[in-house]
């Protein structure tokens, strides 16, 4: 793994990241229940930025021990596998709650990746 891999994991986590966000500031707990399309692609969302999270590096996760990373790649499983029993109450925990630090950590390392490239 390079850090250009993470680098591109990192952009994938950040861009679902911003995209969920913006979902959740306009709707409600409640629209994530009624709106299947919202549910559809928030749930996609998840589920592919936890993917991008296990395609990180060891040596980046190290980096960040107040990252549940067990925690992300067993919800990803959840979603992926176990798709008509995920409990929309700890979604939209998750999207309060956890979303913001790994948005914050993805958006902290991919400037510090972009400040080394231009300063070799």
């Amino acid at each position: 793994m390079t850090e250009h891999d993470d680098a591109l994991y990192l952009a994938h986590i950040d861009e679902a990241a911003r995209r969920i966000e913006r979902s959740a500031t306009v709707l409600s707990r409640q629209t994530l229940e009624t709106d299947d399309d919202l549910r559809d692609a928030t749930l996609y969302r998840l589920q592919t930025m936890a993917e991008s999270t296990q395609r990180l590096s060891a040596e980046l996760k190290a980096a960040h021990p107040e990252i549940p990373w067990d925690d992300i790649a067993g919800f990803r499983n959840r979603i992926a596998h176990g798709y008509l029993g995920v409990n929309l109450d700890i979604v939209w925990d998750i999207i309060e709650r956890d979303l913001p630090q790994l948005a914050r950590m993805a958006r902290d390392e991919l400037a510090l990746w972009h400040r080394a490239r231009e300063h070799p």
